[in-house]
């Protein structure tokens, strides 16, 4: 295979600390800064790059115990470049100033070391034990998010339902809320407890 054949996959420069290197592969440039990732996203680095696992601390650690959810996150930090990837999904690259979003914890890639993160529960969701549960990312800087298709950007300006499993994220601005729109009797392939099919649904207002 001639080297010009292989030109189109070549490394993209990069524009800042989250370069897009195609859909699904995101490069991270380190230079004596760090980022936290999705535990096991790492594809490939080069460089002077460390690697740590990131406890969320007690309260966090406690509110994962107690309610199944949770992110487990890693933190690349040093010189050098990291790439990252998850599933061969899409990457989403989105830019926080000093605002609120909340994410799927399955969609979370990486954010740099200025957001902060937490659990936080679904308003309607139910107990602690058997509710709904999200990722609060807070503060000021990039934040690359993954989806199985092209996401598509909803109006929120009225009142807007989704199916739990494929929101990705949504911002500070919306007020999410759990309901079900169908009795809780299991079916063929259903979960106890839950309505079987896309019987359940977040709804979100601005």
């Amino acid at each position: 295979m001639s080297e010009t054949n292989l030109d189109q996959f070549r490394e993209v420069n990069p524009s800042g600390t989250f370069t897009l290197q195609n859909s699904s592969l995101l490069k991270v440039r380190l230079d004596g800064n760090s980022v936290q990732a999705k535990l096991g996203s790492m594809v490939a680095y080069q460089g002077g790059v460390r690697f740590d696992h990131k406890g969320g601390g007690l309260g966090r650690l406690f509110k994962k115990a107690l309610t199944g959810e949770g992110v487990d996150l890693m933190v690349a930090g040093g010189t050098g470049d990291v790439f990252l990837a998850h599933n061969a999904r899409k990457i989403m690259i989105l830019d926080l100033e000093n605002e609120t979003m909340t994410v799927n914890g399955d969609n979370i890639l990486a954010f740099e070391e200025g957001v902060d993160w937490d659990i936080v529960p679904l308003a309607g969701a139910g107990r602690l034990a058997g509710g709904a549960f999200n990722v609060v990312l807070e503060g000021t800087g990039k934040v690359a998010v993954t989806a199985q298709g092209d996401p598509v950007l909803l109006d929120t300006g009225t009142p807007t339902s989704a199916d739990p499993d494929s929101a990705t994220a949504w911002s500070g601005g919306c007020a999410p809320a759990s309901r079900a729109t169908s009795p809780s009797r299991p079916s063929s392939g259903g979960t106890p407890g839950r309505p079987s099919g896309s019987s359940s649904r977040d709804r979100a207002g601005s």
